[in-house]
């Protein structure tokens, strides 16, 4: 297994593995890979779905999401199209930089997104590392956000005027997904490392602040995500995979595809909750 560092803060190529007949010494590796970079690009895989949900589960539990289109046969598998034929013929719903499903009280671990058709032109995902984000923050903001807690809300994304929701369904998902806080700067559990956990997403306000605040700080924030030196893009070809660690990772999909079609399928590892 060969393990290539892709930028400085975030991101490695795995070369010379095949996902779907890993020894175990592969796999201590790529954990320790994935908690050294972060992001992990796997090229060339041609394994099956069910082969593909073996690989997620050797790092955890996989989780189903409650509101997007997942496999019937295969419910842990997220199925994200946009372009062509598809429903979605114009909306690429990962235009913004987000965390997965942080509206949970415990969020996701990490991600396992593979490219199942993918445009001649654009769709590359970006991903930036909330860590050194964080580390670069102004010293005045930091000092301010590092013992905040910040509102999670799954309707800031899903609420009743989505796609998602009816407004009977709505009223059922409330009370399943209530409102959560978490903390603006959360520690890693594995490394000890403190990143940014707000997003742009499901975060509608931190706690304990006026409005004002909240919504200066949470710019600062953002802003700290967007910051290009911290991040790194995948240009995507078919039967590539991409795995993020969730609890340090800010992501965002280009829509420059559209109106082409981009296919994608996503497993989800399960997390704790951020302290």
């Amino acid at each position: 297994m060969e393990i290539q560092k892709l930028s400085e803060h975030i991101g490695a190529q795995i070369n010379e593995v095949d996902l779907a007949n890993l020894s175990t010494k592969e796999v201590t590796d790529i954990k320790q890979a994935w908690l050294d970079h972060k992001v992990l690009v796997f090229r060339d895989q041609h394994i099956s779905t069910p082969e593909h949900i073996a690989f997620g589960t050797l790092f955890g539990d996989l989780e189903i999401h409650p509101f997007a289109e997942n496999l019937e046969a295969h419910p842990e598998v997220i199925v994200l199209e946009a372009g062509g034929d598809s429903p979605r013929q114009n909306y690429n719903a990962a235009k913004d930089w987000h965390i997965d499903v942080s509206f949970r009280e415990k969020p996701p671990m990490g991600s396992i997104l593979r490219g199942k058709v993918i445009p001649e032109t654009g769709g590359d995902t970006c991903f930036s590392s909330s860590s050194a984000a964080y580390e670069r923050l102004d010293s005045n903001v930091k000092d301010r956000v590092d013992q905040l807690f910040a509102v999670n809300d799954y309707t800031k994304m899903f609420g009743p005027s989505s796609r998602f929701n009816d407004d009977d369904s709505h009223a059922e998902n409330i009370k399943k997904y209530p409102p959560v806080l978490h903390p603006v700067i959360r520690t890693h559990p594995e490394t000890g490392g403190r990143s940014i956990f707000t997003n742009n997403f499901f975060t509608s306000h931190i706690d304990g602040v006026d409005a004002d605040e909240s919504q200066y700080l949470l710019e600062q924030l953002a802003e700290a995500i967007r910051d290009s030196s911290v991040q790194f893009r995948v240009k995507w070809e078919t039967d590539t995979f991409v795995m993020w660690d969730n609890r340090c990772v800010h992501h965002v999909a280009m829509d420059d595809f559209l109106p082409l079609y981009r296919r994608m399928e996503r497993v989800t590892i399960t997390g704790d909750r951020p302290f």
